[in-house]
Order: structure tokens, then C-alpha cells, then sequence
């Protein structure tokens, strides 16, 4: 077991948010890039396009709907980029972390179930069918994405034989644990895009219901949201570096340089596979989840229980 991360000094602590903004920027950029490609249009402009659209949602009037409730519609919003800057105050950069909790996976996992809230708060303060029946697929995706994740994370925990991220990363100084424990590793991956309601898991912000949970939110209200989601992509991003990719371990770059280019990697690989994936239908992907998802982290949680007895 290794010693306990430093704290990170106050202006990291200040910093994090900031980075975490800026991978959500990397993040939107790269996918109107994939956009743009897509269509044919020039890649390199796309670049600028998520500030183009921050800087019109930011001078939009807000839509305002008959009914709605304004506090569970604009604080559901809030929640989202909220509970992701939160969830990686525990993930260590250089080995310090803002807060190197003794229970840091599970305060990650509880950020995460934040979203759930927000989202549904989201689709029924609209006082819209369609942002309602959205909130309710979210409801629906977080059933059959959750335990898998759960699993997927105690193995990680498992394996290190604690909750402190920071132990987690410093248990792989042989070998990655994205090598030892590949199932946990790939659920993490899928449930990640799962989390963010990110394609294929984007049914609960959907084209067939006008946009669904966000459908009636304009403005700021919709830009906060919008961005809460790149964000929570982001942080997702981030935790899975520590959790199964050994962390900021890496030759001639420093341990914060490695961290920082490993999570960007894992973001272009989470945002391109949205891009590349046809949109999942939940009532399928409930079935794929609880059927062979379950088992599948179960098993892996065995064998690496087995593997941490024998003393690997």
C-alpha cells in the first residue's frame, strides 16, 4: 500500500476547475472537428465553433415555458458542470490531489449519481413532454449503466486494496491495471459515455424528441448545461488515468505532463467513439447490461480477488 498523496497547494486547488474547462473546451472542439469532417466542411475552423456558439447562447434571451419550474430547471442545469468539477477533486495530479480522500472512488461515484438528479430536475422543471420523457430515459440509462460501472470501479479498488485514488495509481507501478483487468477497464469506458449521455447513450438528449431534457433550455441556462456535459466527459476522462492507466507514470515527461496527455487521449477516444456509434435504444442496452455486463465485471472482480490472496 502506498503513502497518501500531498495535498495540492491552494493555487492547484484554484487551477483544477480551470483545467477541467479547458479539456471540456478540447473536448467540444475535437467534436466539431468530427463534425466538420463529416460534412465535408473545413476542419480547421471548426476549432473555434464551441466559442462561437458559447459567445450566442450567452446573448440569447431565455425561452420561457407555461408551468415550468424555474428553480428544479435552472438549478438541475447548475448541478451538472458542478457535481464534475467536485467528482475530480479526488483524482491526484503529480501525485497531489485537491482531496485525497480515504473513500475517493466513492465520492467520485456519488458525484456521478448527482447527475442523474440533475438531469431528471432538468427534464421535469421544463414542464415539456419532450424534456420530460428524456429525463425519464436518463432514469431509465443510469439502471442499466450503473452496477456495471460499480463493479468496474471496486475492481479497480480491489486491486490496490484501497478507496484512495492515489493508492490506486501507485498499485500499477508494474503494470497498468487497463492490462490486468481489461473488462473493468472497457465498462468504465462505455459507462463513461453513459454518464455524460454521450453518443451512443444520448437518448435522453435525442433528435426524435427535439433535444429532450434540454429541449426547452436556451440562453445561458442551456450553455451551463451544454458545458456541464463536456465536462463531466472530462472528468470521467481524467478519473479513468489514475484508475486503470497508471496514473501520471511515464518516461521523460513529468508526472503532470503524463496525466494531462494521457486524460486527452481518453477524451478523443470517448468523444470519437460518439461520433462513430449509432445511438442505443435503452430497453436493448438494459438487457446487454444486466445479462453480460454484470457477469462479465463480477468475474473480473473474482479474479483479481483470487489474484490479490495469492499475493500477485
Amino acid at each position: 500500500m502506498g503513502e497518501s498523496a500531498q495535498s495540492m497547494p491552494l493555487w492547484g486547488v484554484v487551477l483544477l476547475p480551470v483545467a477541467l474547462l479547458l479539456l471540456g473546451y478540447w473536448a467540444a472542439a475535437w467534436s466539431a472537428v468530427l463534425t466538420a469532417r463529416a460534412a465535408g466542411t473545413p476542419a480547421l475552423g471548426a476549432l473555434a465553433a464551441p466559442a462561437r456558439e458559447s459567445a450566442r447562447l450567452l446573448v440569447q434571451q431565455r425561452r420561457t415555458v407555461p408551468g415550468a419550474d424555474p428553480l428544479l430547471w435552472r438549478v438541475g442545469g447548475a448541478v451538472v458542470p458542478v457535481a464534475a468539477v467536485l467528482a475530480v477533486l479526488v483524482v491526484p495530479v503529480a501525485g497531489r490531489a485537491a482531496g485525497d480522500l480515504s473513500v475517493g472512488v466513492v465520492w467520485f461515484n456519488a458525484m456521478e449519481v448527482l447527475i442523474w438528479a440533475a438531469v431528471w430536475t432538468v427534464g421535469w422543471g421544463a414542464n415539456s413532454v419532450w424534456g420530460l420523457v428524456g429525463a425519464y430515459r436518463f432514469l431509465a440509462q443510469g439502471l442499466a449503466y450503473e452496477l456495471p460501472h460499480m463493479f468496474a470501479l471496486i475492481t479497480a479498488a480491489l486491486g490496490a486494496g484501497s478507496l484512495r485514488v492515489s493508492d490506486i495509481a501507485a498499485a500499477q507501478g508494474g503494470l497498468w491495471f487497463a492490462v490486468l483487468m481489461p473488462v473493468a477497464f472497457g465498462v468504465y469506458l462505455v459507462s463513461s459515455l453513459a454518464m455524460a449521455y454521450w453518443g451512443p447513450f444520448d437518448q435522453a438528449v435525442g433528435r426524435d424528441l427535439s433535444g429532450g431534457a434540454a429541449a426547452e433550455l436556451s440562453g445561458v441556462d442551456r450553455l451551463v448545461f451544454c458545458v456541464g456535459r463536456y465536462l463531466m466527459l472530462a472528468a470521467a476522462a481524467a478519473m479513468a488515468v489514475p484508475l486503470f492507466l497508471g496514473g501520471g507514470a511515464g518516461p521523460l515527461l513529468p508526472e503532470w505532463a503524463w496525466s494531462v496527455v494521457k486524460t486527452a487521449a481518453v477524451l478523443a477516444l470517448l468523444v470519437w467513439l460518439g461520433h462513430r456509434l449509432p445511438t442505443v435504444r435503452m430497453d436493448r442496452f438494459t438487457e446487454v447490461g444486466w445479462v453480460v455486463l454484470v457477469p462479465l465485471t463480477l468475474l473480473q472482480a473474482l479474479v483479481v480477488a483470487i489474484f490479490v490472496l495469492v499475493g500477485w
